[in-house]
């Protein structure tokens, strides 16, 4: 049997030019796969945390600290929701949510068994679309929310627990320290309120609202949102705080959201959040 020598040089081309097309399908293959950049996941304006008050620096520091939270483009967790309603009755189901706390977004996700939906609520200005509430995909409404329940309220109330020490270095509105503390359900917190300037350019569509400091951790873990109508108030309140992942900013384990009247009485609990 004969054979066929090969020169060198012409089995090294064939190898460089091998070597060269899988460099091009792995490149390929590696831009087709590359996962995209949320447009909400934005880092933190220069300016909004160039100067930190006293004041918000302790509510910061206790919830892990301003390079943890400078760092936390986005939370997301998934927890199972149990929604309440006014006759006792209440309805379990599991929900996706993403905080994106430098655009001051949310976006609650899940799955019913007429489909699956997502809704986003968007604040802050330079956000796309910044300061509205939409459903992104699917349900507008479904059987876990009560009739007049305003979903808007309710994700910037849970936006607003969730990444308070972000939320106090908001532009565009006003916070009110008191000196004074208040005892609330057996526990004692200094009060914070929110003033929304509507002509700001930065108010982004907020709601006043007060924000409550305990005085035990100096965490904010409760806020009310001043929701309008006959339903008055919001309440939100967050607990078992722990850290999250590697980024080891403290978020709560568990999140309740309450109906109140215009004097803070609590009419009855809507949503309960468990993390998982």
């Amino acid at each position: 049997m004969s054979s066929q020598v090969v020169p060198m040089s012409n089995r090294l081309s064939s190898v460089i030019r091998g070597f060269v097309a899988g460099v091009f399908v792995l490149a390929g293959c590696a831009t087709e796969t590359a996962p995209q950049v949320d447009p909400l996941a934005i880092g933190p304006d220069v300016e909004a945390i160039g100067v930190v008050s006293e004041e918000s620096g302790r509510v910061i520091a206790a919830s892990g600290g301003l390079d943890a939270w400078s760092k936390a483009k986005k939370i997301d967790f998934e927890c199972v929701a149990t929604f309440y309603q006014e006759d006792g009755t209440f309805y379990l189901t599991e929900q996706r949510y993403e905080f994106f706390p430098w655009s001051s977004s949310v976006r609650i996700s899940g799955r019913e068994p007429s489909g699956e939906y997502t809704w986003q609520l968007q604040q802050a200005p330079k956000a796309p679309g910044g300061g509205r509430f939409g459903v992104l995909q699917g349900l507008s409404e479904y059987e876990g929310l009560g009739v007049g329940v305003d979903k808007g309220c309710v994700a910037e109330g849970i936006l607003s627990l969730v990444t308070a020490p972000v939320r106090l270095l908001d532009k565009g509105v006003e916070f009110r320290w008191s000196n004074e503390t208040v005892n609330l359900g057996g526990q004692w917190y200094k009060p914070i309120k929110r003033v929304v300037n509507a002509d700001a350019p930065d108010s982004a569509g907020q709601r006043d609202a007060g924000f409550y400091q305990s005085r035990s951790t100096e965490r904010v873990d409760m806020v009310l949102l001043a929701c309008g109508g006959s339903r008055g108030v919001l309440i939100v309140r967050g607990y078992d705080y722990r850290l999250l992942g590697r980024g080891e900013i403290m978020i709560p384990s568990k999140i309740e959201v309450f109906n109140a009247d215009a004097t803070g009485r609590v009419r009855h609990r809507i949503i309960q959040l468990d993390v998982k």
